[in-house]
């Protein structure tokens, strides 16, 4: 039996899933601003990376699962678990007592975003026709842009301190901000949204689940910040990085054997095994993951390059993304328009991705030298071609499979792209580091740090034979407060000589940035040139893709509805 919905319901659900969407994809952003603060408070440095990987660890994991079982239970049950969980993981994170606590609460956290994550895309399969999918797709991918920025701007607000009506924020904000947002969704999801429920007979792939989860979880975990995460480990065990890498590595090839090995036998797999079969699956599987890591590979190091080289505060520097937000939205919902009219979408994403690919071919030019407008000229033509690309990947894959099975197609989308962000991250940090260490040869022998040595604070600093410090000493805030420092133990110079001192000690600090920068941009120019690397393979990718036409409703029935 079909029941007809109306529009006015559907838009209720759709922008109470596009507000929790929101929030999640909020969180990574706006997270990142807080991490120093965070720090500081629990004086938890090493356990940095716990607060970011915990969330990443749990989200990977929960996506493909809570796909799957939303195929089972219901977008709707699934989806008012996932806002719940998110919601209740952010009040704890706001709360949190010690860096211990607001890592597992991180961890709950990260499963509620899982969960909205993966029903959130697949829920416009459920309300609309493939033809009419397009332009909601377009507007989520905007979304999705849209938070890239206001993450940054909020996080630096919210941590900042003091603002209007003299309410005191801090970083325990950036979580309280999305506790309001989540219960009127919880609200509005409840009251509007059918059950939207396929299969009666259900049986949890219980076995292929905690082999994914074990799967993916060491994946990242030997991916992301492994020498951090693990350093109590290392240094009490004396084992070296790379074995312990090499061990995660196998084990996860294990894991991945197993994993194929139950999901053949099982009844209802969590990743059915003929998805595999489907040429059209594969091929945009891999060109999500590619994607995923061109993508989060360059948003990352563009906001690094504006602090690096144009001394940009964390803010501003999200503030210097807005043209490619601005790119992304117009064209991720301007195409989603067109698509829904026409109902062909491989051009778009043929397009999408030629024009991506060349704007990040243009980023790799990139120098000290050229000004922010050539860069902001480069960020719109790759907002332009991403945001095509991005909404373009689910209704291609929503397109290939029957209504039953769309949880779990969406959501092994959304798995390989983030898949593809995890690791493309991890390679470009290693080549960032690689690169910075070859530019920079002995660095550590300059004058500047040599000075630096002298004062009792260089000890804090961190090892000055570590890239990541010596960018740290050339990130705006640390500089500010190494010069503050500096001319507070001249004062006890007497003048003319202080001058000298005041003048020898700025121009040491001017040759070093100068060197630091441009050792920064020339291997970011190398990583540039990777990631669009990888976005030539994945747009061989897309044209290899057989597109199927998009199917229109008949006008009395809710896809979804059973």
């Amino acid at each position: 039996m079909h029941h007809h919905l109306s529009l006015r319901s559907k838009l209720i659900i759709m922008i109470s899933v596009m507000a929790s969407l929101f929030l999640v994809a909020l969180d990574q952003t706006i997270i990142a601003t807080a991490l120093g603060k965070i720090v500081e408070q629990f004086n938890a440095f090493d356990s940095l990376s716990w607060v970011v990987t915990a969330y990443l660890v749990t989200t990977t994991i929960t996506v493909p699962i809570a796909g799957k079982l939303s195929d089972l239970f219901g977008r709707r049950t699934m989806l008012l678990i996932g806002v719940a969980v998110f919601t209740i993981g952010s009040l704890s994170s706001g709360l949190s007592g010690n860096i211990t606590q607001l890592i597992l609460w991180r961890a709950l956290q990260g499963i509620g975003g899982g969960i909205i994550t993966a029903n959130a895309f697949t829920i416009v399969g459920d309300l609309f026709a493939a033809r009419e999918r397009g332009k909601w797709q377009g507007l989520i991918g905007a979304v999705f842009g849209l938070s890239s920025v206001v993450g940054p701007l909020l996080g630096g607000w919210l941590t900042d301190g003091q603002h209007v009506l003299n309410l005191v924020t801090n970083w325990r904000w950036t979580f309280f901000i999305n506790v309001p947002v989540g219960i009127i969704a919880f609200i509005l999801i409840f009251t509007y949204s059918p059950a939207l429920r396929h299969e009666l007979k259900y049986k949890i792939d219980y076995l292929g689940a905690g082999v994914l989860a074990l799967g993916l979880g060491a994946l990242i975990l030997a991916v992301d910040n492994t020498e951090t995460i693990f350093s109590g480990f290392l240094n009490a065990t004396g084992m070296s990085v790379n074995l312990l890498k090499g061990i995660m590595f196998t084990f996860v090839a294990a894991m991945i054997g197993l994993f194929v090995f139950v999901e053949r036998r099982a009844m209802q797999p969590i990743l059915p095994p003929h998805f595999f079969k489907n040429r059209n699956f594969v091929l945009i599987m891999s060109v999500a993951t590619l994607f995923g890591a061109a993508f989060m590979g360059s948003i990352l190091y563009l906001t690094q390059f504006n602090q690096q080289v144009f001394g940009a505060t964390p803010t501003q520097s999200g503030l210097m993304l807005l043209p490619m937000v601005g790119g992304i939205m117009v064209s991720s919902i301007g195409a989603g328009q067109i698509i829904s009219r026409i109902g062909r979408y491989k051009i778009f994403m043929q397009v999408g991705f030629i024009v991506a690919t060349a704007a990040m071919f243009m980023l790799s030019l990139l120098t000290p030298e050229t000004g922010y407008g050539y860069e902001a000229i480069i960020m719109i033509i790759l907002g332009l071609g991403m945001g095509v690309a991005m909404p373009v990947i689910n209704l291609a894959v929503q397109n290939e499979f029957e209504q039953k099975e769309l949880g779990a197609a969406t959501s092994s989308s959304q798995l390989f792209r983030s898949l593809g962000s995890t690791i493309g991250t991890a390679v470009f940090g290693a080549m960032l580091t690689a690169g910075i260490v070859a530019h920079l040869g002995n660095i550590q022998d300059s004058a500047y740090i040599q000075t630096l040595k002298q004062s009792p604070a260089a000890a804090r600093i961190g090892n000055f034979s570590d890239a990541n410090t010596i960018l740290n000493i050339n990130m705006p805030d640390t500089k500010s407060m190494i010069t503050a420092a500096a001319q507070n133990s001249f004062k006890s110079i007497p003048e003319p000589a202080r001058n000298t001192v005041t003048r020898s000690f700025k121009s040491q600090q001017d040759a070093f940035a100068s060197t630091v920068t441009h050792a920064f941009s020339a291997s970011l120019s190398r990583i540039f040139v990777t990631a669009a690397g990888f976005m030539i393979v994945a747009t061989i990718g897309v044209f290899f893709l057989k597109e199927r036409a998009l199917r229109a409703a008949r006008p009395t029935e809710t896809p979804g509805e059973v």
